[in-house]
């Protein structure tokens, strides 16, 4: 197979070439490329420095990083990167997630290409974003570096979720879905009311209650 492959891949190569794209084979294939990414991925996150914007759901993190990008700052968008707004609601219509290779190729890729004598800006996540999981090496970095805490007021932070999520207020049967997820950690009851204050077109009033009861206190 592995003969097969290389024959494969050098075809294709061939092909590429004449036509008029560059294309490098690397000596042992595409295992061989995986094993030095995550050989090289601790080292990457190392030697970089970051500051780590934290806040609460809805307090416009996602937002400023944004706006420190645009104004030229390095910024690491592992939320971009993961396809997913990293919450239990945080799946993104039409956005399917890659699969973690996938995933751990772009943050080894955003990685390279930082400067180390700049800082990078980064959000505050968890071990997981949707499905997909950080690597180690760079969850650790994080924890050990220096946090910028983002806050708003609570009617700010409503605005600013149902801004930001526009697809549950377009779809209210997307979002009862969405809320189903949450029946194991909250109960039937109480996602039942969640479901029933959305038939009604109260959103808003979800919303306070998911920050009040699911998100803030975890």
């Amino acid at each position: 197979d592995g003969w097969r492959g290389a024959q494969r891949s050098g075809a294709l190569a061939l092909v590429l070439g004449q036509i008029g794209v560059r294309a490098t084979l690397i000596d042992g294939g595409y295992k061989a490329f995986r094993n030095a990414l995550r050989a090289d991925l601790p080292a990457q996150a190392a030697r970089l420095h970051y500051r780590v914007v934290c806040g609460p759901t809805g307090s416009g993190k996602t937002r400023l990083l944004h706006a420190l990008a645009a104004a030229g700052a390095q910024v690491l968008d592992l939320e971009a990167l993961a396809s997913h707004r990293a919450s239990v609601l945080g799946v993104i219509p039409g956005q399917p997630q890659p699969t973690q290779k996938h995933f751990e190729m772009r943050v080894w890729q955003a990685l390279c290409a930082f400067d180390a004598a700049r800082p990078v800006y980064v959000e505050a996540e968890s071990k997981k974003v949707g499905n997909l999981t950080l690597p180690d090496s760079l969850i650790d970095a994080m924890r050990a570096s220096a946090c910028l805490r983002v806050e708003l007021s609570e009617d700010e932070r409503v605005a600013l979720l149902l801004e930001d999520y526009p697809f549950f207020v377009s779809d209210p049967a997307f979002f009862c879905q969405r809320l189903d997820t949450l029946v194991a950690l909250r109960g039937h009851a109480v996602v039942e009311g969640w479901k029933a204050l959305v038939a009604a077109g109260q959103l808003d009033a979800v919303v306070r209650e998911l920050l009040a009861q699911h998100y803030d206190p975890g």
